[in-house]
């Protein structure tokens, strides 16, 4: 089994819609039963007394809206060091992401962890946080694994 974690800044936005994607890009090839895939954060800003907020409600509708299912019960969650052992492949959205990644999870992980574009002619998946192009960013994550799970 392949365990793979995305990550992205504070898991409400690029890095859930990256899990469900990937989920339903794995389930549509009849294997689910090769895969683990979860999504986390680099920082706790959406994260509250230990309670993380619920995926942003503008990357739910771009869900809804290209017929992908999701589990409206995530929450963010933080990265760990723990993390480190426990997947395979640490999947950011951008080179900050990757930063972070590093930092967290140290040197052990250090060839798990890779931006989801690298797997396609593109740079870091566009963040809607700022853009408010919800659209244009999972078009990015469509792409990066559909490419990923082509690769592995």
């Amino acid at each position: 089994m392949t365990r793979i974690m995305f990550v992205c800044h504070g898991n409400i936005c690029r890095s859930p819609m990256a899990e469900f994607v990937m989920k339903k890009l794995v389930s549509d090839r009849g294997m689910d039963e090769d895969f683990y895939i979860a999504s986390a954060a680099t920082h706790t800003d959406e994260i509250w007394a230990g309670k993380g907020n619920p995926i942003y409600p503008p990357a739910q509708r771009e869900l809804i809206k290209n017929k992908i299912p999701f589990d409206d019960g995530k929450r963010a969650t933080l990265l760990t060091k723990a993390d480190a052992d426990k997947y395979d492949l640490f999947i950011g959205m951008d080179g900050e992401n990757i930063r972070y990644m590093h930092r967290i999870l140290g040197d052990s992980a250090k060839r798990k962890i890779c931006k989801l574009l690298d797997f396609t002619n593109c740079n870091d998946v566009s963040d809607p946080w700022y853009t408010g192009n919800f659209a244009l960013a999972f078009s990015d994550i469509r792409s990066g694994c559909e490419a990923l799970l082509n690769e592995l």
